[in-house]
């Protein structure tokens, strides 16, 4: 009686200490996505600014994501599979570091080669971040529930940085004192914070390292997921969904200023209600999928979004001589379309979590690797043809090019969804 009473108080404290560490790494991972979301999201922002202040065309600008994504897609092809191996902490303090130097050096700077410099550092970053997030969650979640229940959640406090950024970058470009490049200055507080708390952050990667195999094997073993149906149907259905996602995302505050006739703080900012929508979607879809199949829940979300830009993107072209600078004057579709987001924000964590929740947790990196790179290339590609139709048809036409892939992924996911019962034990194995 005397010997367990303290054994039990020891057994009490280790398990206290065990749950902070787990908080304290969810804490950090939360804090990580945040920043990242404002800088891989910024991009919209960016694209309307430089068009003013460096007086680039639409076209040119349409470029500016291909910086951020193609570095994505290269980087992400080539480390994925060796981050085990160097370690998703080590890996995420590289990424905070990068991100950090870059974003207070570009209103130092103050040239269109250190705005392509900073995205191409972003890419980077996210590359690393993503990768190490995502499969972090399979070393501190035990089932397949808390597993989506947690991804849902970190996409949720991914798009309230998407949603801050816009804001953040509204209040520096609104404000007579500042430049929107200041915005940088503060992001880059935030990635100096955020690495002070992962550099004191353990995190368990026992169960990466004791799988380990040669880094020619990693990479092999990444490049070969590509073999199975299932895989193939899986990234191409991302492919489609981000191709969406950054069209309408990137060019959005475009559109509200150029066709919609809204003030450059005012597009920034009532852009932020897709933002807002977008984690308000993908949080409830964290309970919704509890309760019912996820492929019900895909299909409902897919048809109505395309019933909505089908319906909602106002026609014509009505020119006025000055742009709206309040709320109030704003037309009602400002604000109606950017509700598409509550339905679309539930595809991408939950097609992710399908297949990595099922995955042995030294797959997963490899995994996010093909994710990250069909990702990148979705995003590249919507933004550019998005930005080109733009500037040759007009606002309305060019984000209506994204009903033609969310008419492919809506076909797709019946296919998925068979081949997930059919093959994925196998794919596993």
């Amino acid at each position: 009686m005397i010997i367990s009473l303290p054994l039990e108080i020891f057994a009490s404290w280790v398990w206290k200490k065990s749950c902070m560490t787990i908080w304290k790494v969810k804490l950090s991972l939360f804090l990580n996505y945040f920043i990242f979301a404002i800088l891989l999201n910024c991009v919209g922002t960016v694209i309307l600014e430089v068009i003013n202040h460096y007086q680039i065309t639409k076209s040119q600008a349409g470029t500016l994501d291909a910086y951020k994504d193609i570095t994505i897609a290269v980087f992400s092809f080539v480390v994925a599979a060796y981050l085990p191996r160097l370690g998703y902490k080590t890996s995420m303090l590289l990424g905070l570091a990068l991100i950090g130097v870059a974003c207070f050096l570009t209103p130092l700077i103050n040239q269109m080669w250190m705005i392509r410099l900073l995205l191409v550092s972003v890419g980077v970053g996210i590359a690393l971040m993503k990768v190490c997030v995502y499969s972090t969650i399979g070393l501190i979640t035990k089932n397949e529930r808390e597993h989506a229940s947690f991804t849902s959640l970190l996409e949720g406090v991914f798009m309230v940085g998407v949603l801050s950024g816009y804001w953040i970058f509204g209040f520096f470009i609104n404000s007579p004192r500042t430049s929107w490049l200041d915005a940088f200055w503060l992001i880059g507080a935030l990635a100096a914070l955020a690495f002070l708390l992962l550099a004191s952050t353990r995190i368990d990667e026992q169960q990466i390292h004791s799988k380990q195999q040669s880094p020619k094997k990693d990479f092999i073993e990444m490049i070969g997921l590509i073999r199975f149906s299932l895989v193939i149907t899986f990234v191409i259905s991302i492919f489609a969904y981000v191709f969406i996602e950054q069209g309408i995302s990137t060019w959005l505050p475009t559109f509200n200023n150029k066709v919609l006739h809204l003030n450059q703080t005012m597009s920034i900012e009532i852009a932020s209600i897709l933002s807002a929508t977008y984690a308000l979607g993908r949080l409830t879809a964290g309970f919704l999928l509890k309760k019912i199949h996820w492929l019900n829940l895909l299909i409902v979300c897919i048809a109505v979004s395309g019933l909505m830009i089908l319906l909602l993107l106002p026609h014509g072209h009505h020119p006025r001589s000055t742009l709206i600078a309040l709320w109030k004057d704003a037309p009602w579709k400002a604000y109606i379309f950017p509700l598409v987001g509550f339905f679309l924000a539930p595809i991408y964590p939950t097609l992710c979590s399908t297949v990595l929740s099922a995955l042995p947790k030294n797959r997963h990196s490899a995994m996010m690797g093909l994710i990250m790179i069909f990702s990148a290339l979705g995003g590249t590609l919507g933004s550019k043809l998005t930005g080109v139709e733009f500037g040759r048809l007009g606002g309305h036409y060019a984000l209506s090019l994204s009903l033609i892939p969310l008419a492919l992924l809506f076909l797709l996911l019946f296919f998925y969804h068979r081949q997930r019962k059919e093959q994925l034990s196998g794919v596993l194995e």
